[in-house]
């Protein structure tokens, strides 16, 4: 009982001796670290899986990649529209143009003359490496490990657990080495079939390298390493150590952009062949697990679904912050940093959080700076619950949150199959012109305003063509406005009336809403799949269509089935996304030229909409380049998918970042992956506010010690009695009583 006691008290005196008012509670980082220049953020689920840039394609990669990788471009952090900016190009090169024959072509020779778009970038002269193992060399010039020895191994699971580090230049040469990976059948890359049907030899290069593959394991040869130095294509070469040479096929002017993706960016040889050598695969050392890059920031260590830490790259030259965006920024104080050199913070932590309470949770109380530095929903959810709820958005305002917003380069619509009797083209001149009213009527009783308040929370805007905002080719002005579904009133789009739809609906030859030769409703069917949107949703749609006495029937069915319906063209309207792959109008234009149709090709042109006039202009914007020409075309094929009305033009989503008072620099960005050397910590405003919103209550304290009191001497008093109890009955008497001797010793009885 005595111990029991003793452990008891022990117990509380340790818990009264960690409470220190200088201390914030529940901190999850060892002591001082708030204090120090590094941002804390979460990852959820898992660890990223690749990080060979050849490979990665997933979100939750790029905050590593882009940090770590130097693609040859890159954008422009602040401006908007997205401008396209050199990161270790020297420049933005501008192609030379070829015909079949090798002439050269003046710059604005017609697109269908251009038989080879050529590219010669020049690369920036004293770039370098990161410091890692595979550079790492002996006095005698041999390279440390390689090869490496049995044993040599024993022993390393991370790359911090080789010794020696070296570097070197970046080269031409890497980013040829990067080109010819992409092709190799011993990398998975979801990016290889597009850059094969664009440079010159891509293809062929790739069938050699899998020719050989399957020769060598025919033959029963030993893996070992592909060294891609051995043999090339002409479409990527390196003049020199300083000049890449990319040979397009055709005009391209989108392929500027594939370069600013980590897709192309450069990989040493050194590293292909360290991670080759046996036993590194079962001790998962690789360029998914350790990339080597120039950038920025490197992996400093690695604890798979547990921990992830960028350190400053000590041997990145820096990059001035830029001292230009888009109106609004220098109030918002995005410009204070003008000129600086970044990155500006020494290091990033990312720590697992397999839920979303404890992560918001932590964030609240200031241990993440940001909660992922790669998602926008963050901020848009905090934007609404403080819409909904005082008390939240008294604290957000209380401890200062930054939350930032801005409209994705994506779009959501709701299509019309162009292959349908009822909605879709029309198969006579007459019979298209009704189709085209009925579409019309339809789009204008589908208040998209409406629609983003409800089920967005109104944190979208609504759209009024194929082309997002932060687009080349996006008019916010009211010469873009859809004139098809909208008023113009004071500058802005007001919808029109039931009424307009109701006549548009009338003479489509539904006057009513009911067929005007069979007397029959009309009913039209939207397609989905399971679970992709909640009864809430198509009741609204049954009531926007109801006040023209419209029918909806919602044909809901699983994933591979709503796929299939698409793929056939037996879907009637549907709900459809695109995100943008780069920032550029053909890449959203092209979901409308016919050629791409779904149901004739497998293209993404979901709804299979065909036009003349709209392919003809397609296929002269993208030849173009940048510039009033191209934004004019653009202008026209707006207006072409306006009056056709083959898209209810839906909405784009907003994203926001949910950033502390103390991260500098915060500007949401669905574009620009290498924001972590934009941004910036102010370590002691981080350490006052995490101090005070997490100080220890100390008011419990004399309650609880009362509480231990009353419990403790009940026990206390018992253990004493029972004390006394033992030494009586050890000598014979009783309470009270002097002692007895033992029988049979001398004196008087």
């Amino acid at each position: 009982m005595r111990g029991v006691l003793e452990a008891m008290c022990l117990a509380a005196l340790i818990a009264l001796a960690g409470c220190s008012p200088e201390s914030p509670i529940n901190s999850p980082y060892r002591t001082g670290a708030e204090t120090e220049n590094t941002l804390y953020t979460a990852f959820t689920q898992r660890s990223p899986k690749y990080l060979d840039p050849a490979s990665s394609y997933s979100t939750d990669e790029t905050p590593y990649t882009y940090n770590i990788y130097e693609p040859l471009y890159g954008y422009h952090y602040l401006k908007r529209p997205y401008e396209l900016i050199p990161r270790a190009a020297q420049e933005i090169a501008q192609p030379r143009y070829y015909d079949k024959d090798g002439v050269l072509l003046p710059q604005d020779a017609p697109g269908q003359a251009i038989a080879q778009s050529v590219y010669d970038i020049r690369i920036r002269p004293g770039i370098l490496f990161q410091p890692h193992p595979v550079f790492a060399r002996e006095p005698d010039g041999r390279y440390s490990y390689f090869p490496l020895q049995p044993g040599d191994l024993d022993g390393r699971y991370a790359i911090t657990d080789f010794e020696k580090t070296g570097t070197r230049e970046l080269t031409a040469h890497d980013y040829v080495y990067a080109f010819r990976r992409l092709a190799s059948p011993r990398v998975v890359s979801p990016i290889y079939s597009v850059m094969a049907s664009h440079v010159v030899g891509m293809q062929e290069y790739g069938t050699r390298l899998r020719e050989q593959e399957a020769r060598r394991r025919e033959q029963g040869g030993a893996p070992g390493w592909l060294d891609l130095r051995a043999e090339g294509f002409e479409g990527v070469q390196a003049l020199d150590d300083h000049t890449l040479r990319i040979r397009v096929i055709g005009k391209y002017p989108q392929f500027r952009y594939w370069l600013a993706m980590t897709f192309t960016a450069p990989i040493p040889w050194e590293a292909d062949r360290f991670y080759s050598q046996p036993g590194m695969a079962e001790r998962d050392l690789s360029l998914n697990t350790w990339p080597v890059g120039t950038g920025p920031y490197m992996l400093a260590e690695s604890l798979q679904n547990q921990r992830h830490v960028l350190a400053r790259n000590p041997n990145f030259r820096g990059e001035p912050y830029p001292c230009e965006g888009e109106p609004g920024d220098r109030q918002a104080g995005l410009l204070a940093a003008c000129g600086q050199r970044t990155p500006f913070i020494d290091k990033v932590v990312f720590s697992i959080e397999k839920e979303a309470i404890p992560l918001q949770g932590k964030f609240l109380q200031g241990y993440y700076d940001v909660p992922q530095v790669e998602r926008g929903e963050y901020g848009v959810a905090m934007l609404v619950a403080a819409s909904d709820s005082q008390a939240k958005a008294e604290l957000y305002a209380e401890r200062g949150l930054q939350l930032p917003t801005t409209v994705e380069t994506q779009i959501w619509y709701m299509g019309f199959n162009w292959k349908d009797p009822v909605v879709g083209r029309g198969d006579t001149p007459e019979q298209q012109e009704r189709n085209r009213k009925l579409r019309q009527a339809i789009s204008i009783v589908f208040d998209w305003e409406e629609y983003v308040a409800i089920f967005e929370n109104s944190q979208g805007q609504v759209a009024q063509g194929p082309v997002p905002p932060g687009v080349l080719g996006h008019d916010d002005t009211p010469a873009g406005i859809n004139r098809y579904v909208y008023d113009v009133q004071d500058g802005r789009p007001v919808r029109k009336s039931v009424e307009e739809a109701r006549r548009l609906l009338a003479e489509a030859g539904y006057p009513g809403g009911r067929d005007a030769r069979t007397g029959r409703p009309l009913v039209l069917h939207y397609d989905a799949m399971g679970g992709m949107s909640a009864s809430p949703t198509f009741d609204w749609m049954r009531r926007k269509l109801a006040q023209i006495n419209v029918q909806l029937d919602v044909r809901s069915t699983d994933y591979n089935r709503f796929q299939e319906k698409m793929r056939s063209g037996v879907a009637q309207m549907f709900m459809w996304g695109w995100v943008a792959d780069y920032p550029d109008a053909e890449n959203f234009l092209f979901l409308l030229y016919g050629p791409n149709a779904k149901a004739d090709g497998g293209g993404e042109n979901a709804a299979n909409y065909s036009s003349p006039e709209f392919d003809a202009l397609f296929e002269k914007m993208r030849f173009l380049d940048d510039g009033p020409e191209k934004e004019a075309v653009i202008r026209q094929m707006v207006q072409v998918v306006q009056r056709d009305a083959p898209w209810m033009f839906g909405y784009s989503p907003k994203s926001g970042g949910a950033y502390h008072h103390w991260v500098g620099n915060a500007k949401p960005t669905q574009m620009v992956r290498n924001n972590l050397q934009y941004l910036s910590i102010d370590p002691q405003a981080r350490a006052q506010s995490v101090a005070q919103w997490n100080r220890p209550i100390w008011w419990p304290l004399p309650l609880l010690a009362a509480l231990l009191a009353l419990a403790i001497w009940p026990a206390w008093r018992t253990l004493k009695r029972r004390e006394r109890q033992t030494a009586f009955g050890e000598s014979g008497g009783a309470p009270g009583a002097p002692p007895s001797r033992p029988y049979g010793q001398g004196g008087p009885q």
